[in-house]
């Protein structure tokens, strides 16, 4: 019988590389592996549970066993992976988006994401958003509005203002200082 088992911190490519070699290490077979989510190929026994558990706490990464803690951790790795790693254009609004991933009410969803996150779900979206334009803007590959483009802003002005609220500084400003301000995403 398949067991699918859920782990925090998994925000990047790299972590899913990471997580991959914790499971080789400690010989657990798994069918599929994604943000957030692994897809065993069999069920884990409580003593291997554990010896994954301390392993996976070790790397900065954390088993999650309660319904609420899977659902938040769930809407942050969507908007991680829409966000971060993909280059769909989608003209669903994040609500649809969420609802019709997790299948549940996004009244529901974004009043339990603020009552545990302490901040709203939309601005969750935002931070990571401008977390993106930061990344881009280091690259230094695309103009502004490319890059307003690329993440559905309705215009350069729109994304700058969103900028300069998060960060305290335009885009350009942002460009020429010499501290970037980075983040990595799961401390965003």
């Amino acid at each position: 019988m398949r067991e699918i088992i859920y782990i925090k911190n998994m925000v990047c490519p790299r972590c899913i590389s990471a997580v991959s070699n914790i499971l080789k290490q400690l010989e657990i077979s798994y069918a599929s592996i994604k943000l957030g989510e692994v897809k065993l190929v069999s069920t884990l026994n409580a003593n291997t549970k554990k010896e994954l558990s301390e392993a996976l706490q070790n790397s900065g990464f954390s088993l999650i066993d309660d319904r609420k803690s899977l659902l938040i951790e769930q809407m942050k790795n969507l908007v991680i992976e829409k966000i971060h790693y993909s280059n769909e254009k989608t003209e669903l609004k994040w609500a649809d988006i969420v609802t019709g991933e997790l299948n549940l009410d996004y009244k529901y969803l974004s009043s339990l994401f603020s009552s545990v996150e302490s901040i709203t779900f939309e601005q969750y979206i935002i931070n990571q958003k401008i977390e993106r334009v930061k990344e881009l803007i280091v690259y230094d590959e695309l103009t502004l509005s490319e890059i307003a483009f690329q993440l559905h802003y309705s215009s350069v002005a729109y994304l700058s203002n969103q900028f300069k609220k998060v960060t305290g500084m335009t885009p350009t400003q942002f460009k020429k200082s010499v501290d970037k301000n980075r983040k990595s995403l799961d401390e965003i």
